[in-house]
């Protein structure tokens, strides 16, 4: 197991760089079970999967159930019914966990996430946090619409490394990542290249929730190297954590994935779809909709055919191409 050496001189960026591009890349869906699918999911999914599909590659489908109040195995049952029903099949994972990489559900993947954090641990620049959302919305304004606060560092050591910093802590805390005031450099394969500065907009985030759920950001990022991903596709909602995943993988020694953060799909009112949007669901959608019709709707979308024309997947294929996909924030229906 290689040893972390934390990056945290002020003076240099940090580059996320991914490997060389394969012809037989790795993709993932990794839609979360809390309800059925709307039409933004299907926008991620079919991209995602013409992508790796037009170039010979695999697709993964993993279940992010990370939240056990909100996550629901009838739900996932109906997300793979609604992905076969399009025709979007996947190669690994799913309930029948299928693959070398399993089990594809994150709540059954809590070993992997505690050796991981554990080795960050060792690095002296995790620390035990005691305060709320609430004790932290008294002292900082929300950063961004998304409501995102930036912690202020109450809980933070004098001074890091601090190998003792969870040595005789009593009650429940949240584990946080102290991190550098660095930039962190990618190039998005829609939106370009992309800066983003650690400290000032992301802050000292959360590895781990003080009822012991796992974080998204370290989750996925121990799950993605363990399964071999390569590209990961998604809504440019979470574009910032890229900038944290790619931290992560640095200190972890995990190779960086090509990053696709997609335009979001919004409502005539200019609202990004949610899974209370009923009319946008995939219920809704294949009650009126052939899955022919629905794929040549999100193709044209995303601007791989001029019309929004029934088209079969296995003549979407050809056309496909990330060149043709606007780098605009959102498509409004």
């Amino acid at each position: 197991m290689p040893t972390i050496h934390p990056i945290f001189s002020s003076s240099d960026t940090i580059t996320g760089v991914p490997a060389s591009d394969t012809s037989s890349p790795i993709g993932r869906f990794a839609p979360s079970p809390t309800g059925r699918m709307h039409l933004g999911n299907l926008f991620t999914a079919l991209l995602s999967w013409l992508s790796v599909r037009s170039r010979g590659g695999r697709w993964v489908l993993r279940i992010e159930d990370l939240d056990p109040q909100r996550s629901k195995r009838e739900a996932t049952i109906l997300i793979e019914e609604d992905l076969r029903w399009l025709g979007l099949y996947w190669d690994e994972g799913g309930l029948e966990n299928r693959g070398p990489h399993g089990p594809y559900s994150q709540s059954e993947r809590h070993n992997l996430y505690e050796e991981a954090l554990d080795r960050i641990k060792a690095t002296g620049f995790c620390y035990p946090c005691s305060c709320s959302r609430a004790d932290i919305l008294a002292t900082q304004a929300p950063h961004q619409s998304d409501g995102r606060v930036i912690y202020g560092g109450h809980c933070r050591p004098a001074h890091l490394p601090d190998p003792n910093a969870f040595q005789a802590q009593p009650g429940r805390y949240a584990v946080r990542l102290n991190v550098p005031d660095r930039e962190i450099e990618f190039c998005d394969i829609i939106s370009g290249r992309q800066r983003m500065n650690l400290s000032k907009e992301c802050g000292d985030f959360i590895l781990r929730r003080a009822d012991g759920a796992w974080a998204y950001q370290l989750a996925v990022v121990v799950d993605d190297a363990a399964m071999g991903v390569t590209e990961v596709v998604r809504g440019n909602d979470l574009l910032l954590s890229a900038a944290q995943q790619i931290y992560l993988q640095q200190l972890l020694g995990y190779p960086t994935p090509r990053y696709a953060h997609l335009p979001l799909i919004c409502n005539s009112s200019g609202q990004r779809l949610s899974k209370r949007d009923h009319s946008l669901s995939m219920e809704a959608i294949r009650e009126k909709s052939t899955p022919e019709e629905t794929i040549g709707l999100l193709a044209h979308l995303a601007g791989l055919i001029p019309e929004a024309a029934p088209i079969s997947l296995s003549e979407l294929i050809p056309l496909f191409s990330w060149d043709k996909l606007s780098p605009q924030p959102s498509i409004i229906l």
